[in-house]
């Protein structure tokens, strides 16, 4: 099944094809949100400290591939909405081998490098083995990862949203069962957790995979005349490696903050690992409008459908402000009762960090929805290079802000939750202020 979202009417096709990726991106996060509570339930703050540190190093590997599938979604998306059929399996070709040669490039170099990647992390000596062990396991789950992302992105560049939700949910169930099974039944730990993680990552890579191939053999199986090309690498290259860069600085700025995190010890470390899994899921469904409205906007940049993106454009602003202020109230409000979802009442000491983290940050997603809406955007009017930019100036002002902050006594940790709302405001400013200056060139360019 395909949807053409050049057609029918701007707010009721983007909703209807926005709302299945949000809801499957809800339960990817299930993966490490059941990691989360069951592991701070089951075997306490420490191990949760432990799983939390390696989930923000694994969000940056993940990054890597989601940069690239990405990149390479908006290339399918464009050549869907020209219906140059040749041009798409040319570009499906070239994205598949060039993401699976470095995924498995990335695999081994973490495995190789995992005893420096702990200690460049700062753990904390008492955590060192559990995360060790944790790694070794949840590193295998990158092929699953590549597999997942890459046909997952296939398939919504032609306009169906509605398969990789139904996957995800298939694993996301699995995993928490799965999890449940191997820490709490039969006592395996950290490493029981990860298992869940990995198995269930392959259950979705592999079965959408299996569905594609069976499902759009039009796509895959190539005739005479399609092949790999270099020009098509290089096509693919191009947008895939800046917003690869853009989602690698992104989540390597979030690592560098984990660092910083760490060395305040298991208290705030816990706090922070509890308080990003709230985060992630409290504005994650702005983060896949953004990416719904890129897909939308990218289809109608290929059919030159430029009043279209124009109303796209205003619609999608309009919902993401709304929908971000309604979120920030709700966290506020439930910092206390949300913590408490990870954390055991008992420790009373993470939980308020975990309060001043998400009522000092989560009061503020109405500037991370706005720049999830400015990433898609530059994306699909062939300009990823902007949205480099905007997540330097974003990450870089959380990360240069957050040490120089949390080396002044009277700001500490405070320093560090702090320097996210601001990054993200100075990178809004930036991308609206381009935007309102180079629209006409812009908007004239998807006329060409």
């Amino acid at each position: 099944m395909t949807n053409e979202l050049t057609q029918g009417p701007v707010i009721k096709t983007m909703i209807r094809f926005a709302v299945p990726m949000i809801l499957g991106n809800l339960l990817q996060q299930c993966y490490n949100i059941a990691d989360t509570l069951i592991v701070g339930q089951f075997l306490g703050a420490g191990a949760l400290a432990a799983v939390g540190s390696a989930f923000s190093l694994m969000t940056f590997l993940t990054s890597i591939v989601l940069g690239l599938a990405m990149g390479s979604g908006t290339v399918f998306s464009i050549r869907f909405g020209q219906k140059d059929d040749k041009g798409l399996k040319e570009c499906i070709l070239a994205s598949f081998v060039l993401l699976g040669i470095v995924t498995i490039v990335v695999n081994i170099m973490v495995f190789a490098g995992i005893d420096w990647i702990i200690a460049v992390l700062s753990t904390p000596a008492e955590l060192v083995t559990m995360m060790r062990e944790y790694l070794i396991v949840i590193f295998a789950g990158l092929l699953g990862i590549f597999l997942y992302n890459f046909f997952a992105s296939l398939l919504r560049s032609l306009g169906n949203s509605m398969v990789p939700l139904i996957f995800l949910a298939i694993s996301a169930v699995l995993n928490i069962v799965l999890d449940l099974w191997f820490v709490a039944g039969l006592n395996r730990g950290v490493a029981g957790a990860a298992e869940a993680t990995v198995i269930s990552q392959y259950v979705s890579g592999i079965g959408i995979a299996m569905y594609t191939w069976i499902k759009h053999p039009e796509l895959l199986r190539f005739r005479r005349g399609v092949r790999l090309r270099l020009s098509r690498v290089k096509e693919i290259t191009s947008f895939s490696a800046l917003t690869c860069l853009q989602q690698s600085i992104m989540n390597l700025g979030i690592l560098a903050v984990q660092g910083l995190v760490n060395s305040f010890g298991t208290t705030v470390m816990a706090a922070f690992a509890a308080g990003v899994k709230i985060d992630a899921f409290a504005y994650l469904p702005v983060q896949d409008f953004g990416n719904a409205f890129s897909i939308f906007t990218a289809q109608n940049y290929g059919a030159r459908q430029t009043e279209r993106i124009k109303k796209g454009i205003r619609t999608s602003f309009i919902i993401s402000m709304g929908f971000g202020l309604f979120i920030s109230l709700c966290v506020f409000l439930f910092a206390e009762p949300l913590m408490r979802i990870f954390i055991d009442a008992g420790e009373t000491a993470v939980i308020a960090e975990g309060v001043r983290y998400l009522r000092i940050e989560g009061t503020f997603y109405c500037l991370i929805a706005a720049l999830f809406l400015l990433y898609g955007l530059y994306r699909a009017l062939a300009r990823p290079g902007m949205s480099v930019v905007l997540t330097i100036v974003s990450l870089g002002t959380r990360v240069g802000l957050a040490y120089a902050m949390a080396a002044v006594p009277a700001f500490g940790v405070v320093g560090i939750w702090w320097s996210i709302p601001i990054g993200w405001l100075l990178a809004d400013a930036l991308g609206i202020v381009y935007y309102w200056i180079q629209r006409k060139k812009l908007l004239a360019y998807s006329e060409r």
